[in-house]
């Protein structure tokens, strides 16, 4: 059931990205046009830190609430981070450390050699470089787990070297030099939030694209009639709508369970799945498609562009079902069937 704060940040949220994620503002933030109008607009309307408790300024949203937010970044390929935000937001307020104003970015846990340490005044220094930080050059901190610590480290300073995925997103190596940071214990890794946010955006990506594969079989016509009328059409199409709704319940399923702790299991099976669909889904979308849907003239390219591009970050579909099968190991088969039902019972409406 679709609680009544869900429903006022999907209605805010599908309104803002309706109005002002054009694909002209899309193919401008590709050329690095910051696009400023839409993130203050984000900002105005509590978007931006939807997980934070009303008395700290935020919505105070549960995790599945928030779920509509972030699918909705994904199917509108919206050009800011703002699911970056939400999710360092939460990392920071559950950690003890001030959630300031102003776009975050989230990373994953360095593994390169980067050194925090603590001088003798109390103040925690940074060393080191932080690799493909999404949207580094834009925003004002980056927060990242590092060992059990939640760092959170302000870009001015640092040394940025710009990247990009292959959806024209900016991921940049930050390099930092003795650089004042904040530091708590946290019991949350960026890791795993930064896999959960990405397999709704996923989600919503998918969604889209399909919604495109179809409209566009029902418009072309070919031998006198809509392509979409075609046997082998259809069963394409028909697989990529069993697809996108198995990553949707995949992905929403992961975010009730964030509302009960870690949920480690579920967002590894979130990010999976979301995985497993996005091969499909693009290619059957491009199929569909054909040369049309790699062009600028036609929205397609910058949804199937992202889920090749997110599926990757924060762990693929190999590196996380690893991490399951081995924990599914260590637990022993004799506890998979009471394991699977214990979770399912914990978020049951």
């Amino acid at each position: 059931m679709t609680s009544e704060t869900a429903t006022l940040l999907e209605q805010t949220v599908t309104r803002l990205f309706g109005d002002l994620v054009t694909d002209s503002i899309l193919a401008a933030a590709e050329d690095g046009v910051w696009p400023e109008q839409l993130w203050l607009a984000l900002e105005k309307n509590g978007l931006t830190q939807p997980l934070i408790s009303e008395e700290n300024g935020g919505v105070g949203a549960t995790w599945r609430d928030s779920y509509v937010i972030i699918r909705a970044a994904g199917y509108f390929s919206a050009p800011v981070p703002l699911t970056e935000t939400i999710a360092a937001g939460y990392l920071l307020s559950q950690s003890g450390i001030d959630v300031p104003e102003g776009p975050f970015s989230l990373a994953s846990p360095p593994d390169n050699g980067l050194s925090l340490t603590k001088n003798d005044q109390g103040t925690w220094r940074l060393d080191g470089e932080v690799l493909r930080v999404p949207w580094g050059r834009h925003v004002r901190f980056v927060i990242f787990s590092y060992e059990n610590m939640i760092v959170s480290a302000p870009v001015a300073g640092c040394s940025i070297n710009r990247g990009s995925n292959v959806a024209g997103e900016p991921r940049d190596n930050l390099t930092f030099s003795n650089q004042a940071v904040e530091a708590a214990t946290g019991a949350f890794s960026s890791a795993r939030i930064g896999a959960l946010i990405r397999a709704a955006q996923m989600a919503g990506a998918a969604e889209r694209a399909l919604e495109e594969a179809v409209g566009y079989a029902n418009e072309r016509v070919q031998f006198g009639r809509a392509i979409g009328k075609f046997q082998a059409i259809q069963q394409n199409l028909a697989v990529m709508a069993s697809e996108t709704a198995a990553a949707g319940c995949a992905a929403d399923m992961a975010f009730q369970a964030a509302d009960y702790g870690e949920a480690e299991f579920e967002i590894a099976a979130a990010k999976i799945r979301c995985g497993e669909a996005s091969d499909i889904v693009t290619a059957t979308a491009h199929q569909v498609l054909g040369a049309i849907g790699f062009t600028r003239e036609h929205h397609l390219n910058f949804a199937t562009r992202r889920l090749w591009s997110w599926r990757a970050e924060f762990g693929s579909a190999s590196s996380w079902a690893l991490k399951l099968g081995q924990a599914t190991i260590d637990r022993g088969g004799k506890n998979l069937w009471s394991d699977l039902t214990a979770r399912n019972s914990n978020i049951k409406e």
